[in-house]
């Protein structure tokens, strides 16, 4: 049966929908695609060389995304400078308020905000409202919280926060990060991810700025802007959520400064499997696993099995491999009617055919260097539109054994592509499990928690989870890294405020220069 797509879920409706809820922060066509604006120095403003962002979806251009220069930029943080001054002068129960109302207009356009996601970073319906609501939950909870954790006397950073985030969580990392920052006293400069989520940042800072919020959004290039969103001495901190090449920049950049920085870099997450019998536990959590394709920092796409398991491990595994369900996140049958729930799929297509194309390179390139194909999905039979670009989408891969040259022994694929180490001693699952100098996360599957609890000391990760995965947390749970995943200042609960505030008796957890602190998780 031929698909289609779902009623009013088009590109052209949800993007009229856009323009209707904040006409301001849109402008004029350019070949026949609309322009972004980009909010600096307190206005919407057409600023910036507009360039074509397309949709992983079907590859189609969606928008104009204008890129500014150094030279705006720097004005737009000085703006941004002043308005913090003004800002951490304000009342906490005004900036509550301003806040509150905020969240509020983001809830009212939450499915809008929504299906712009689906559209701009392919993330399916369920996926892409998990993430709007995370973000908003969130903020109502630290609203709630906000008066006990600035109660020993903490005050705003001396500047504004810059926000330099990926394209993957759009709203419940950064948006929800800016608007805690922004109940703290501080205002929030963020740059607009290059790969997607324009339009959706673009509607929630509009939102936030009804709302009296001291918000800067900026679109360009990080070679560009690297300079001045990172360095400008009016920053008071820095917060990254990306890959380790750019967070090795844009720590190298804060080398001579003490500016307070928060950079969250992915790991190699790995789950070791030792003595262990819970299958269909385990098989449970790893389906889970695949949500978004493994596009996450917290994904475990690295799997370290006992010899004598690897057997039942595989009975129990590739099953749950080969039902993941992945394709158009928007593809209906005929028979679909407005009101229907949207698909139900795992994941959609990664962010764009280039990081498709060369995560299969990098597959083909571990097999020819020695690892053994276990499962390679194919596209065939997945929900997609007749005629529609596929070039985003890969299929999920299996992989035994990678060589130790190869880019996936030692480097997180982000992507649906697992890698499955053997050994057989408990030191030669910790070293595999280590491989990676760091990670955010880790888990064992392990009958004995005691055992279980022994081997997680010697692991280098943040959390570790004991027959369970461990995720970012929400609200009150810390957030960290250990090794190169993470430098300066941890996150989540009291430490999200503690890292963008002054103050207080003790001194941050994180990881930095002269020390290294960490909580309990």
């Amino acid at each position: 049966m031929a698909l289609r797509l779902a009623d009013d879920t088009g590109w052209t409706d949800i993007l009229a929908r856009a323009v209707a809820a904040t006409p301001e922060a849109f402008g004029a066509e350019v070949d026949g695609v609309t322009t972004v604006h980009n909010l600096v120095e307190g206005e919407w403003r057409a600023v910036g060389q507009p360039a074509p962002v397309r949709t992983p979806v079907d590859n189609t251009v969606l928008i104009n995304l204008p890129r500014v220069d150094a030279t705006t930029a720097r004005a737009a943080v000085a703006h941004a400078a002043a308005a913090h001054r003004a800002w951490a002068q304000t009342p906490l129960t005004d900036r509550k308020a301003r806040v509150a109302e905020a969240v509020d207009s983001l809830t009212a356009h939450r499915d809008l905000l929504a299906l712009l996601l689906v559209w701009e970073i392919g993330k399916p319906w369920r996926l892409a409202c998990a993430d709007v609501d995370r973000a908003l939950d969130g903020v109502r909870w630290y609203a709630g919280e906000i008066d006990r954790m600035l109660a020993d006397g903490r005050e705003p950073l001396p500047g504004p926060v810059s926000n330099i985030a990926s394209w993957n969580y759009p709203m419940s990392v950064l948006v929800h990060a800016e608007l805690v920052q922004l109940l703290a006293g501080n205002a929030v400069i963020a740059k607009t991810p290059s790969q997607g989520g324009a339009v959706c940042l673009t509607v929630a800072h509009a939102l936030m700025r009804r709302a009296g919020l001291p918000a800067t959004l900026l679109s360009g290039s990080g070679g560009e802007l690297s300079e001045v969103l990172v360095r400008a001495p009016e920053i008071g901190a820095v917060a990254f959520v990306g890959g380790r090449s750019n967070g090795g920049k844009v720590a190298a950049a804060l080398l001579d400064s003490d500016k307070r920085h928060l950079i969250e870099q992915e790991g190699l997450n790995a789950w070791g499997i030792w003595n262990f019998s819970q299958w269909d536990l385990l098989a449970t959590h790893l389906r889970k696993g695949f949500e978004y394709g493994k596009q996450r920092c917290t994904a475990y796409p690295r799997f370290v099995v006992q010899r004598d398991l690897v057997d039942e491990f595989l009975d129990m595994y590739l099953p749950v491999v080969r039902s993941v369900r992945f394709g158009h996140p928007l593809a209906v049958g005929d028979d679909w009617a407005a009101g229907d729930p949207l698909p139900e799929l795992d994941f959609g297509p990664l962010i764009s055919a280039a990081k498709a194309d060369e995560l299969r390179r990098t597959v083909d390139e571990a097999v020819r260097g020695g690892a053994i194909p276990l499962h390679r999905g194919k596209l065939t039979g997945a929900p997609f539109l007749p005629g529609q670009d596929t070039s985003a989408y890969v299929a999920p891969s299996v992989l035994l054994a990678p060589p130790g040259r190869s880019r996936l022994m030692h480097a997180e694929p982000f992507g649906p592509v697992d890698t499955i180490v053997v050994v057989d001693t408990t030191d030669e699952l910790l070293a595999a499990m280590n491989a990676s100098n760091g990670a955010l996360v880790a888990s064992l599957a392990c009958d004995d928690t005691d055992e279980a609890g022994k081997l997680a000391v010697d692991l280098q990760a943040f959390k570790v989870g004991i027959n369970k995965p461990r995720s970012r947390g929400d609200r009150d749970e810390p957030f960290g890294g250990r090794g190169a995943s993470w430098k300066g200042a941890f996150v989540g609960g009291d430490l999200l405020v503690q890292a963008v505030t002054v103050g207080g008796d003790s001194r941050l957890y994180g990881n930095f220069p002269d020390y290294n602190s960490y909580p309990t998780t």
